[in-house]
């Protein structure tokens, strides 16, 4: 039997209470294929197209592995999205039962731009691991690990958050860097934030990358992410913070009854409720993703003739295992057109 095949059949056979490991290393083979499917159509001007490729390609992926699943966070709702929309069931249909996040292609514009920092991303969890947020905006505010719990706190002011990440890293405040969305909206955040001697470093999209970063400012600058972006996004941000360690924060932002009216479908019933870490992933998390375009956080895929290269950064919170892996798939034109 191949090794595959055994791998494939062990995994089955561990019944569906708890994640198996070999899931990590499936959990990478998604979004690869959906990073390698976007990355076809960087360049081209068509959001449409790349998202809708990275969409195919990851839910192609998913079929294939041992689990039954329920994408809670999605690209819509059924009339909204054909493809992996909230409620699907994805998966072989045996194995554990799991609540899974997509994101097949975080950053449409800047693929579409060849900008950096597009990922295709994806979690997956025990069922009941993942925040079932709407698709709507939240207010952020994230730090990485190695710092005192609750020294950061979105009902604080922006200066004093800022104030107290420096205290807590032994630096002057001139010496903090707060990532944000480059966004109109963000206009009296960033003047607030400069006005305290911190820098701003905006980024035009890709939040859940802006996250990231502040789990190692050493090798990316960022200290600190700050504004409004997708809840979704929040939630799978927070997916992998549970595996690689930081805090996070987050208050959903309805603008109007509808959301209103969605979040509580979902469950939420106190729309002003400031989420926390364990709010939005708990239990044994695995969080997965694929550089689309170069950037700080991971390369994006190559091209060699028939020959994709993709790096993939795939973590999981029950053993804090963090791994990079850098892979080589041929016959590219075959696959994936």
């Amino acid at each position: 039997m191949p090794l595959d095949t055994k791998l494939r059949a062990a995994e089955a056979a561990a019944g569906p209470t708890g994640l198996d490991r070999i899931l990590v290393l499936e959990v990478a083979r998604v979004t690869e294929a959906a990073a390698i499917a976007a990355a076809r159509l960087r360049g081209r001007g068509n959001e449409k197209a790349a998202d809708k490729a990275a969409v195919d390609a990851m839910r192609r992926e998913l079929a294939l592995l041992a689990i039954q699943g329920t994408v809670v966070i999605g690209e819509g709702e059924m009339d909204e999205a054909p493809m992996l929309y909230i409620g699907e069931k994805v998966g072989a249909g045996h194995g554990p039962e799991v609540d899974i996040a997509v994101d097949p292609l975080e950053g449409t514009t800047i693929c579409a731009k060849v900008m950096p920092n597009a990922l295709a991303v994806l979690a997956i969890a025990e069922r009941g691991g993942l925040l079932h947020a709407p698709d709507m905006y939240m207010n952020k505010i994230a730090i990485g690990p190695g710092y005192p719990e609750g020294i950061i706190d979105l009902d604080a002011s922006h200066a004093d958050n800022l104030h107290a990440l420096a205290k807590a890293k032994g630096v002057p405040v001139s010496h903090i860097t707060a990532c944000i969305l480059d966004r109109p909206r963000h206009a009296e955040l960033i003047k607030a934030v400069r006005d305290t001697g911190a820098a701003v470093q905006l980024i035009p999209d890709g939040d859940i990358a802006g996250v990231i970063w502040t789990t190692n400012p050493e090798e990316t600058g960022i200290d600190i992410y700050m504004g409004s972006g997708g809840a979704p996004e929040g939630v799978l941000a927070a997916a992998a913070l549970s595996c690689i360690g930081g805090q996070i924060q987050g208050r959903l932002m309805a603008s109007n009854e509808e959301e209103r009216i969605r979040a509580v479908k979902m469950g939420i019933t106190d729309i002003n409720r400031k989420f926390n870490l364990r709010d939005m992933a708990s239990s044994d998390v695995i969080f997965s993703a694929t550089g689309v375009t170069s950037g700080s956080l991971l390369q994006g895929v190559k091209f060699r003739g028939d020959t994709a290269e993709t790096e993939t950064l795939v973590m999981r919170s029950k053993s804090g295992t963090v791994r990079r892996i850098k892979a080589s798939f041929r016959n590219v034109a075959q696959r994936y057109g």
